[in-house]
């Protein structure tokens, strides 16, 4: 397999998850204490060897593409205040990586979201971040994903084990091989399966994948599924029917941020390592859990 330069984002969901906020805001700009949760994802994307990122968004969704563009107005005031360090850090934020923006005119679900990205990837091998999920983790995830992709020359989901009852909120994996602690051959998945009977194993996509360029004219060929809408699984299925897929059992931390107890958690976790607020807030912390109980 190619090595993987290219990586997609699909942010055009209407997050509804988190009304009130998001009619305004992009969930994908809500901050993580000072850094919108979109730039978690475009650095770990960039910690996989990644340079071409596309962002799938939507309407109301202007708020990312500028936070990736030069700010003269801030420039010449932080200058001026010669505030370099802000300038930098700034500056360096608009140059990550080649970030391009589409937008997704319908909303017809996650896998009419990377078929919209078909011409930016062509022929190669792409990983795909689902705007929802923050990963913290050592080695980035989208990094570790794509190693396993380039040894085993397949498709690789990132899964997790979540309760079984959990399990309708997202998809179930079924496993025939198994190569170590963390790798699965993949032959079938089933999304959001809604009984035990259904359901294959307690593995679930979280957050992470990486694809091969076939998956577009299965996508072409793949019926509305769950919800009237493209769903990727279905297409990822036959992906795993046909050629098999890995699921790789990712190291590190997922956060949700399309709920707001996950954008409650990230925020406060990454509050008590910040740098500037860390000792801080966790003073702060222990005082209120003084007071309260």
């Amino acid at each position: 397999m190619k090595k993987i330069t290219k990586a997609v984002i699909p942010a055009a969901g209407l997050g509804t998850r988190m009304l009130p906020i998001s009619r305004t805001v992009p969930k994908e700009i809500l901050p993580i204490v000072d850094r919108p949760s979109m730039e978690y994802l475009i650095r770990e994307a960039v910690g996989a060897g990644i340079k071409d990122i596309l962002i799938i968004t939507g309407r109301n969704k202007e708020a990312i593409e500028n936070y990736f563009d030069y700010s003269i107005e801030y420039k010449d005031t932080l200058e001026k205040k010669n505030k370099e360090k802000e300038l930098a850090d700034m500056e360096e934020v608009c140059s990550l990586a080649n970030i391009y923006f589409l937008r997704q005119k319908e909303a017809k679900g996650l896998g009419h979201a990377v078929l919209c990205a078909e011409k930016f990837v062509g022929e190669e091998p792409f990983a795909v971040l689902y705007g929802d999920d923050v990963m913290v983790a050592d080695t980035p995830v989208t990094k570790q994903l794509c190693d396993v992709a380039e040894k085993y020359d397949k498709a690789v989901v990132g899964v997790c084990e979540v309760p079984y009852e959990d399990l309708k909120k997202y998809c179930s994996m079924k496993t025939e091989k198994q190569y170590d602690e963390r790798t699965y051959l993949t032959t079938d998945m089933v999304e959001k399966p809604q009984t035990k009977e259904e359901m294959f194993s307690n593995l679930a996509i979280l957050g992470r994948v990486v694809l091969t360029p076939d998956i577009f004219d299965i996508l072409r060929h793949t019926a509305p599924g769950k919800g009237g809408e493209l769903q990727l699984t279905d297409a990822m299925k036959e992906l795993a029917k046909t050629k098999g897929v890995i699921s790789y059992k990712y190291e590190g931390k997922r956060y949700d941020m399309g709920s707001k107890l996950g954008f409650l958690q990230a925020n406060i976790e990454t509050a008590l390592k910040h740098p500037e607020i860390k000792d801080a807030f966790e003073a702060y912390l222990k005082n209120l859990y003084d007071e309260l109980f």
